[in-house]
C-alpha cells in the first residue's frame, strides 16, 4: 500500500475493473474551477482543474526539455525528436479530498478527448507508444525510461496521495487545442475542458532563461 500523503512513484496499479463494472454516469462540471497562468517552478504556462476532490494542472514542457531529456535516457537523436515535437506536458495529478469520508479518485486516458483543428481525437499513451518503440528498435532501456517517464494510463489515488508524469499529445509545436478531462470520483464520473490550451513552442531560450 502507498503511504498517505506521498507520491505514488513508481505508480501503484489502478483499479481499471472497479471503474468498468460501475455505470459511467458523466458529469459536466460546471462548478469546477478552471485557471490558467504561469507556473512558478517551471516558469512556463499550465492549466489547471480543481474540483472539491481532485486537481489537475498541466504544465508545457519546451521541446528541448523533452529532447535533452531522452537524448540522455538512450534514445536516438531521431527518436528523442519524434518525442519532443509530439507536445508534451507534464501533468500533476492530486486527490486533495478531505474527510468525513474522502473518496479514491480513478482515471483512464482513454477518456480523455483531444479537440484540435475542427477534429477530436484520444492522447497517445505509454502502449501506444510501446509499440512504436519496439517496431523502432530502440533500446529497452530506453524505452523503459520512457515508460516511467510517462502519467500512467489508468490510475487510483487514495485521499492525499499525488503524482506527476509526462502526456503526450500528438500536435505540433505552439498548435492550440481544447482538453476534455475526465475522472471518476463520489460515485460518479466527472469531466471538465481546458479550453485553448498550447503547445510550447519549438524555442530554445536555453536553460538560465528566465
Amino acid at each position: 500500500m502507498a503511504p498517505r500523503r506521498s507520491r505514488i512513484w513508481p505508480p501503484a496499479l489502478a483499479c481499471a475493473g472497479l471503474a468498468l463494472a460501475m455505470p459511467w454516469l458523466t458529469t459536466a462540471r460546471a462548478d469546477a474551477v478552471v485557471t490558467t497562468g504561469t507556473d512558478g517552478q517551471a516558469r512556463l504556462p499550465y492549466w489547471q482543474i480543481v474540483d472539491r476532490g481532485v486537481s489537475i494542472r498541466l504544465v508545457q514542457r519546451l521541446p528541448d526539455q523533452t529532447r535533452g531529456f531522452f537524448q540522455a535516457r538512450g534514445f536516438s537523436d531521431a527518436d528523442a525528436e519524434r518525442i519532443a515535437r509530439s507536445c508534451v506536458f507534464q501533468t500533476v495529478f492530486r486527490n486533495i479530498s478531505k474527510p468525513p469520508n474522502p473518496p479514491t479518485v480513478e482515471y483512464d486516458l482513454h477518456n480523455w478527448t483531444v479537440h484540435a483543428a475542427g477534429r477530436q481525437g484520444a492522447m497517445k499513451t505509454r502502449e501506444d507508444w510501446r509499440q512504436e518503440w519496439i517496431a523502432r528498435r530502440a533500446p529497452k532501456s530506453a524505452q523503459l525510461a520512457f515508460e516511467w517517464a510517462l502519467l500512467p494510463t489508468r490510475q487510483t489515488y487514495r485521499p492525499g496521495d499525488y503524482n506527476w508524469g509526462m502526456s503526450v499529445f500528438g500536435l505540433k509545436p505552439g498548435a492550440r487545442f481544447d482538453l476534455d478531462v475526465v475522472w471518476r470520483q463520489y460515485g460518479r464520473t466527472h469531466k471538465a475542458r481546458l479550453k485553448n490550451m498550447q503547445c510550447a513552442p519549438d524555442i530554445h531560450p536555453g536553460p538560465g532563461a528566465s
